[in-house]
């Protein structure tokens, strides 16, 4: 059985739930590691047995994204992202979505079979169904916002709903209309460790838990 880096409990939440009660994950770094985040990312996680429910807070000087339509390209913009494979291994098969403060979604599976992008490939034919989201950006304050909601059952093929899974949440943030990744800030929860940034490094995902209802939220190393 295989570990990610960084493990969390995700708390199992009731119908009476609020997301300020929820725990939020460690601050995001950089994807090489070398440090904290200039723009901030806060995530927090639970479930209810069916729906893993994420909500990611973003910091943002600049918020900004053309793409309009569902499957654009949005990591050459702004986006958040979930990376996610039930089960503890290492996975060379996952889930891979993405949204932009503007509320498009970008979702495929993702086949790794090198851990290490070699030999890369993704599907983004598939649509999950039954995601849920809803994302609100305030540009006065500098900050948008994403909720959402991913189906279990979906994402184990109908099958059993495992307590372990290996993921990972990523942000891009770039200076308006600039594509160059070398003027990017490409972070994450668990650090890939690699320069240039590389999100698909699936050793490197966490390990979330899911929880019962008076389990406590952790968040650490190995």
């Amino acid at each position: 059985m295989t570990l990610g880096p960084l493990r969390h409990t995700v708390a199992k939440i009731g119908d009476d739930w609020d997301w300020q009660q929820i725990a939020r994950l460690s601050p995001f770094t950089r994807a090489d590691g070398s440090g904290p985040a200039r723009q901030q990312t806060k995530v927090r996680l639970c479930h209810d047995g069916r729906y893993l429910r994420v909500r990611f807070d973003c910091d943002d000087l600049v918020i900004w994204g053309n793409y309009e339509k569902r499957d654009d390209p949005l990591y050459l913009e702004e986006a958040v992202e979930v990376f996610i494979a039930p089960g503890a291994d290492d996975p060379a098969r996952y889930f891979e979505f993405e949204f932009s403060p503007d509320g498009v979604i970008w979702d495929g599976i993702i086949s790794n079979p090198g851990l290490d992008g070699s030999g890369f490939q993704a599907d983004i034919a598939w649509n999950c169904k039954g995601v849920q989201w809803q994302t609100v950006r305030n540009d006065a304050q500098h900050t948008w916002h994403v909720w959402l909601a991913l189906p279990l059952k979906e994402l184990c093929g109908g099958g059993e709903i495992p307590k372990l899974w290996r993921a990972n949440f990523y942000r891009i943030d770039r200076p308006k209309n600039e594509l160059n990744d070398a003027l990017a800030e490409f972070s994450c929860w668990s650090p890939t460790h690699t320069s240039p940034a590389s999100f698909h490094m699936p050793r490197h995902f966490g390990t979330l838990t899911l929880g019962e209802e008076d389990e406590q939220e952790d968040d650490t190393g190995r």
